[in-house]
């Protein structure tokens, strides 16, 4: 039986020499993954409420836009952006396709989670506040929105979870983020495996952390609550 050569699986002195450039990296990943995950609350936000609007419109946009982004790859949306719109005039940086990609890939997911949110909170706890004479958007700030994060919070933390990992995609339109840098090095060093195993340990490190940031934010709301 052929024993396994383990220097071939991993290079344990090639993953401290370039462990350093793989972490450079790191900064592009986050400013996608928490750039995305800010504009895709604000945008998810806007479409919730028009998923639930009584103005029919509005609620058809909000649902071909959630029905087409979940329905189509973020890669191919990525190509979309980067490789097509130069040929109709509109050319963007590698940075600035991630950014949108991501942003818009990700609203419609974040707009079905803050809907059903909204919609977990207590019809009462509206009907009360505006026999108060709250305006609606006081409502929502003061009454509504701080019950819901509460209950968002778990699933939009798995979306930024899925957003740091989906991150790695823009490479593929030679963002130099973690798992560009990565393949830059492992190609040049013909040891690809190794760079691979160094890039996923840096992606779980940043997701272990952003897990902590979601316990301590569960505990905050759950004070603020009582």
């Amino acid at each position: 039986m052929n024993e396994i050569e383990w220097g071939l699986l991993f290079n344990p002195q090639l993953a401290i020499e370039s462990f350093p450039y793989v972490l450079s990296g790191i900064w592009y990943t986050l400013l996608i993954s928490l750039g995305s995950m800010a504009a895709g609350l604000v945008i998810g936000f806007f479409l919730a409420l028009a998923r639930t609007s009584g103005i029919a419109p509005l609620r058809w946009f909000a649902r071909l836009y959630i029905s087409f982004m979940r329905g189509v790859p973020i890669l191919v949306i990525l190509f979309l952006l980067y490789f097509a719109l130069p040929i109709i005039g509109l050319e963007l940086t590698a940075l600035q396709a991630a950014l949108i990609g991501f942003s818009v890939n990700s609203a419609a997911y974040m707009a079905e989670i803050l809907r059903a949110s909204l919609a977990s909170v207590d019809r009462g706890q509206w009907e009360s506040a505006q026999a108060l004479g709250l305006t609606y958007w006081q409502i929502m700030r003061r009454i509504i929105v701080p019950q819901a994060v509460r209950i968002a919070i778990p699933p939009l933390s798995n979306v930024l979870l899925d957003l740091i990992k989906a991150s790695s995609l823009a490479a593929m339109i030679t963002v130099p983020e973690i798992f560009n840098k990565a393949r830059i090095i492992g190609a040049r060093e013909f040891d690809l495996l190794t760079l691979l195993i160094v890039a996923s340990l840096i992606y779980w490190g940043i997701c272990s952390a952003m897990t902590v940031l979601q316990n301590y934010l569960e505990r905050r709301f759950e004070e603020y609550l009582r």
